[in-house]
């Protein structure tokens, strides 16, 4: 569901470039205050069975979601910063709040485990069959550092259309590992994190179709 969020504002979220204006700041300290809070929660919402290893594919897949997020809720908070477009505007504080909080889950259950944020495996090892999934050096639907660059140069309508087109992209990576976790982990946390990841990403996916039409045809 999209929130009503539409004018947060000054601090930035750990390892994100702040663009100008205050709107950026007000998140990045909401997104902070987020994933504390959750992260410290996450232990008292489902009762845990057990302790996946280090080489489970429960540790492999909130190890690289999370990294996978990470670029989500920069690439957020940067459409979130520069965007004219009220639709865009709430859309990116959504992914941005919604994928931090996700974070603070599974570094929370990480820890709860005795397990690193990064483990020796190498990303996507995972998931059977993920031969030649990783890109250089990148995990499906990431985006590249040259268009990371692009989007934070980006303004107006290249900014909304750039900023879509990424996270569409960006969706249907994340949709398919979290589908694939769903499919092989055996942990009731990681089924239900995963689970809820593709069903928002996919209602997100759809939302982005139509704002693209709205903005390519704008």
């Amino acid at each position: 569901m999209i929130s009503d969020v539409t004018s947060p504002g000054a601090d930035t979220a750990p390892g994100v470039a702040a663009p100008s204006g205050n709107r950026f700041g007000y998140l990045g300290v909401a997104l902070l205050l987020v994933g504390l809070l959750l992260g410290v929660a996450a232990g008292l919402v489902i009762p845990r069975l057990g302790n996946p290893g280090d080489d489970s594919v429960e540790a492999g897949f909130l190890r690289d979601m999370s990294t996978h997020h990470a670029q989500a809720v920069e690439m957020a908070m940067i459409a979130h910063a520069g965007s004219d477009t009220p639709q865009i505007v709430t859309l990116s504080a959504d992914i941005a709040t919604t994928q931090q909080a996700q974070i603070g889950y599974m570094q929370a259950w990480l820890r709860d485990w005795d397990l690193g944020p990064t483990g020796s495996s190498e990303p996507m090892a995972w998931m059977p069959g993920s031969d030649g999934s990783i890109v250089d050096g990148l995990m499906p639907g990431m985006a590249t550092s040259d268009q990371m660059a692009a989007l934070r140069k980006a303004t107006g309508k290249q900014l909304d259309v750039q900023f879509l087109t990424l996270m569409r992209a960006h969706h249907l990576g994340g949709v398919h590992m979290a589908q694939e976790a769903v499919e092989l982990s055996d942990d009731e946390n990681v089924d239900w994190i995963a689970q809820s990841m593709v069903t928002a990403q996919q209602g997100e996916i759809q939302l982005i179709d139509s704002l693209l039409k709205q903005v390519q045809q704008g």
